[in-house]
């Protein structure tokens, strides 16, 4: 598995030169999220589409 600062070390270089620095935190900010989500799919931390409109309509209230 490759290390944390590794990974961010690999998505800061695939920007381009002329990124700022809010650009490259939120391609960190995608790339975390992205992770966690695989994450809680392989460990079955999931909820259905069904159970997500229904939380969905309680907050919309």
């Amino acid at each position: 598995m490759i290390s944390p600062k590794k990974e961010m070390t690999k998505i800061i270089e695939r920007q381009p030169e002329d990124s700022s620095y809010d650009e490259i935190l939120r391609e960190l900010a995608f790339a975390r999220m992205i992770d966690r989500g695989l994450s809680d799919s392989k460990a079955k931390r999931t909820i259905s589409n069904a159970q997500m409109k229904q939380r969905i309509v309680k907050w919309q209230k």
